[in-house]
């Protein structure tokens, strides 16, 4: 029975996005975020889960917010001359992208994300990192007329994620603030092309699979358990430290891919400024990754030279064609 309500309401919640994604008018959009809402609270009341009702009832609670504020802004839209998509400078728009960004978790609107992510279970955690992440960014793509606002976002998240990440030892919470540092790099993907911003977004949800499987399996959520996984098996910590790499951006992995193609636009439409900014917020994002590598690699222990996976061939065979599909794309090209 529990399976069959899972089912029914993982249906819901990918009915929720795509009623959000097709539909004309912003009210049946703020309809699907709704449905959307109302169908992740029932996946969140796992007995797996560390602090379910806490973190069902904080999410709850910030998309409710979020919720109200983008209602209010379609009403207030509807009943005066202050139409939404055609006044670049209207604090009505400001409402309706901070409601939005609120519901991504966008930085200064992220206090809820790391919280609700640490009471939750792997999978649940994958779903706040991808799925919850689209519905948003593409209703904010359609109100998308707040350039300045919108680059305050960018360079507050990618400052706000490489500095809180620093001191953490909670796996969920180190891949909650990487999800904010990878938020404001979309947000500017979106600025000048949907298609680099589609590209983003896939590359980002296959690393996020590809680790958060790899964790599942290992049942880890801090470091400290990691490192024991660390030393009686070489071929996680290979997998393991490879997808770290690639979820910074480090070339040549996969992860490199979207963030080349972003500062390549960034750079063509005269964002220089930003587009340092961003390589140097990321670069306090990436030494948090190195810091797991690093402890991993050098700090003397008793290692077993046991190479067995312990992993499912499905989840090698992903992990390994995701981290080296970028070298693999340039050989073929370059050869024909």
């Amino acid at each position: 029975m529990t399976k069959f309500n899972k089912l029914v309401f993982m249906n819901s919640l990918i009915l929720g996005t795509l009623m959000a994604l097709s539909s004309y008018s912003w009210l049946s959009m703020w309809m699907g975020l709704e449905i959307n809402l109302l169908s992740i609270i029932p996946l969140m009341m796992n007995p797996k889960n560390v602090f379910p009702s806490e973190s069902a009832m904080k999410y709850f609670i910030t998309q409710a917010m979020a919720s109200m504020i983008l209602l209010f802004t379609i009403i207030v839209s509807f009943n005066t001359a202050d139409y939404i998509f055609f006044n670049s400078i209207s604090l009505m728009t400001i409402a309706l992208n901070s409601s939005l960004l609120m519901k991504m978790g966008a930085a200064p609107f992220h206090f809820w994300f790391p919280e609700v992510m640490e009471g939750l279970n792997w999978l649940n955690n994958l779903l706040m990192m991808t799925w919850q992440k689209i519905a948003p960014m593409v209703l904010l793509n359609f109100s998308f007329n707040q350039i300045y606002f919108l680059t305050f976002i960018i360079v507050l998240s990618s400052l706000i994620s490489g500095l809180m990440s620093l001191n953490q030892t909670s796996l969920r919470k180190i891949l909650a603030y990487s999800s904010i540092n990878h938020i404001s790099w979309m947000i500017s993907a979106m600025m000048y092309s949907n298609t680099v911003w589609l590209i983003y977004f896939i590359v980002y949800s296959i690393i996020s699979i590809n680790l958060i499987l790899i964790l599942k399996n290992l049942n880890s959520f801090y470091l400290t358990q990691l490192f024991f996984f660390f030393k009686n098996n070489k071929s996680i910590k290979i997998l393991v430290n490879f997808n770290f790499f690639s979820l910074g951006g480090l070339p040549p992995f996969l992860g490199f891919f979207p963030k080349w193609l972003t500062i390549n636009y960034l750079t063509y439409n005269n964002f220089y400024f930003l587009t340092v900014l961003m390589i140097l917020f990321n670069m306090m994002m990436l030494f948090a990754y190195l810091r797991i590598t690093f402890s991993s690699l050098t700090i003397k222990s008793n290692e077993s030279t046991n190479l067995n996976y312990n992993l499912s061939f499905t989840t090698i065979f992903l992990n390994y064609l995701t981290i080296f599909l970028l070298v693999m794309m340039v050989l073929i090209f370059n050869l024909f």
